[in-house]
C-alpha cells in the first residue's frame, strides 16, 4: 500500500498571515512539521499540498530547500488539490495533515495508520471524538473514498476542508477512531495566533530546538509547568481546521 502523508499549506493564514514559514527554534515552522513525519514508520513519501497563488511561491522554494516534493494546486477547493495531488503520487492511502502542527507526533500517525489498515477502514482519524491536543490531528483514508468524496461533495465546507464528506457519512464509508486512555483536549499545540507561536517556541526552547521529542514528553513538561498552557488559553478554535 503506497501511503503518502500530504501536507495542506499556504502563506494566507488569516488570522496569522505567512505561519508555515515563520521561525520555530532555527527552522520554519513547516520544515518542523516535514522533519517528524519523516519519520513516520508507515508513510512512504511526505508531500506537500500548495496553491498556485503567487504568495505561495515561498512555501515552494521552503519544500526544495528540505528536498521534499510539492504540488500547487486550487486555494479554495481543497478536496480538489488533495485528490489532483494524491493521483500524481498514484496514492493507495492519504495521511492527511496541516503545515500548522510542528508537534506532529509519527508515533501517533502510524498507530492510525496501522488501525486504518487493521479496520480496513476508509476513513480513520485520531479527532473523532478529540482526546490528544489540537496539532496532533490525523486523519487516513483511502484513495477511493477521497475519489468519492471529490465527485460527489458540493457543499463549500466539504471542499474547503477535505474530510466532512466522509466522516459525516457514516452510512457510505467506513470509519475508525484512534482514542486513548486520558483526555488531554485542553492542551492546544497548533500554530493559528501569536499566542500559539510563542507556546511553541517555548515547547521547542524546553528541547534545545530539536524535533525528536514525542507528544508525552510534551504533556509532561506542561504538567510541570502549567503557565505555559496561559500563553494561548486565551485562542478560540476555529469550527475547522485551515492550511
Amino acid at each position: 500500500m503506497n501511503t503518502v502523508a500530504i501536507i495542506q499549506a499556504r502563506m494566507g493564514s488569516t488570522r496569522l498571515p505567512g505561519k508555515v514559514l515563520l521561525d520555530l527554534g532555527g527552522a520554519t515552522v513547516l520544515a518542523r512539521v516535514v522533519r517528524r513525519l519523516e519519520r513516520s514508520q508507515q508513510v512512504a513519501k511526505v508531500v506537500v499540498a500548495t496553491t498556485s497563488l503567487p504568495a505561495d511561491d515561498e512555501i515552494v522554494t521552503e519544500c526544495e530547500r528540505l528536498q521534499v516534493p510539492s504540488f500547487r494546486g486550487s486555494e479554495g477547493d481543497v478536496l480538489d488539490r488533495y485528490y489532483q495531488a494524491a493521483r500524481l503520487y498514484s496514492t493507495d492511502a492519504v495521511v492527511r495533515i496541516t503545515s500548522d502542527c510542528p508537534v506532529i507526533d509519527p508515533t501517533l500517525v502510524d498507530q492510525t495508520i496501522r488501525v486504518f489498515k487493521d479496520k480496513r477502514a476508509d476513513y480513520a482519524s485520531n479527532v473523532l471524538p478529540r482526546i490528544y491536543p489540537r496539532g496532533l490531528d490525523t486523519e487516513v483514508f483511502t484513495f477511493a473514498a477521497l475519489e468519492r468524496a471529490w465527485r460527489e461533495a458540493r457543499e463549500p465546507h466539504d471542499r474547503e476542508h477535505v474530510t466532512p464528506y466522509l466522516y459525516e457519512h457514516p452510512e457510505a464509508f467506513r470509519l475508525a477512531s484512534v482514542s486513548g486512555d486520558v483526555n488531554y483536549s485542553q492542551y492546544r499545540w497548533t500554530v493559528d495566533t501569536p499566542g500559539d507561536l510563542s507556546l511553541l517556541r517555548a515547547l521547542y526552547s524546553r528541547f534545545n530546538n530539536r524535533d525528536d521529542f514525542h507528544w508525552q514528553d510534551v504533556i509532561a513538561l506542561m504538567e510541570r509547568e502549567p503557565e505555559l498552557a496561559d500563553l494561548n488559553s486565551h485562542v478560540l478554535q476555529k469550527s475547522l481546521r485551515e492550511d
